[in-house]
């Protein structure tokens, strides 16, 4: 029987295959407690265009007290942060990789939020 972290890789996994097949860049999430952290990755994987999280030092002095990475305002921050340096690096669309966690709370928020932002998934 499967853990939960084996259970949310093996969701990944199946989702990297799918957007592997498409040959789309990708906006790849990653939360943790404390944290939040989005990459947008090339179409083969070997680069990352952009990437922004709640660890850089400009986003927690917007967020004020420490600790404070790990919510959905956190999140949306992210999103925004992330759509803003994608398109400064010249890219509009990109296919969406939750990494296997819920499209629920922090991750939908930071989807909004790009999406809001000008990103299309």
């Amino acid at each position: 029987m499967l853990n939960k972290k084996e259970q949310r890789l093996r969701r990944s996994r199946q989702t990297r295959a799918r957007i592997a097949l498409q040959n789309a860049v990708r906006l790849s999430v990653f939360r943790t407690n404390l944290h939040i952290y989005a990459s947008v990755i090339s179409e083969d994987g070997s680069k990352i265009i952009a990437s922004a999280s709640t660890v850089e030092k400009e986003v927690r002095e917007q967020l004020g007290a420490a600790g404070k990475g790990g919510n959905v305002e956190a999140a949306a921050l992210i999103g925004k942060r992330i759509a803003e340096k994608a398109k400064a690096a010249g890219v509009e669309k990109v296919a969406f990789d939750r990494s296997g966690f819920a499209y629920h709370g922090r991750v939908k928020a930071l989807a909004e939020a790009a999406r809001e932002a000008g990103l299309q998934f």
